[in-house]
């Protein structure tokens, strides 16, 4: 059910978007790294920047489970092993939303999401990215990446 609940809200977010002729563009700015932590530990990091007035839930993004939360999944890889789960690190908002039950969670202008891993020598890593930002009018269409980390 909430999964209907989520692509209800993002097909009414596209038709109200078109309904009034304009386009908004997704000016988020993702970037991924990883760094070294000693031997072969490793974080991956996304790092993701919002324009002002823009926001993304959190992992645990509260509500009424209508909310998407972004995710990062990577692609299997011999010399990659993940270590625990994802992690995000930003300025945490907490607050009720007129229309959404509960409180809700989010990150506006910055959130870094930190995965720990094992890479055993130079290799690429790729994944997927999944995200949907929203401002106080209106939520983007939920959008999906891909991504490249080269480590040497």
């Amino acid at each position: 059910m909430n999964v209907f609940k989520g692509l209800l809200i993002a097909c009414m977010s596209l038709f109200f978007t078109g309904a009034r002729g304009q386009m908004t563009k997704d000016n988020s700015q993702w970037t991924f790294e990883a760094v070294k932590k000693g031997g072969n530990k490793y974080e991956i990091i996304a790092h993701l920047k919002l324009e002002k007035g823009w926001h993304v839930f959190s992992l645990k993004p509260g509500g009424d489970g209508s909310l998407i939360s972004p995710s990062i999944s990577f692609n299997k890889n011999p010399k990659v092993k993940l270590v625990g789960s994802l992690k995000e690190k930003g300025k945490l908002i907490s607050e009720k939303v007129e229309g959404v039950q509960g409180t809700i969670n989010m990150y506006d202008t910055k959130v870094d999401y930190t995965q720990a891993a094992t890479v055993d020598g130079a290799t690429v890593i790729t994944g997927t990215y999944k995200y949907q930002i929203c401002n106080d009018r209106m939520c983007l269409p939920p959008a999906e990446k891909t991504f490249t980390i080269t480590v040497k």
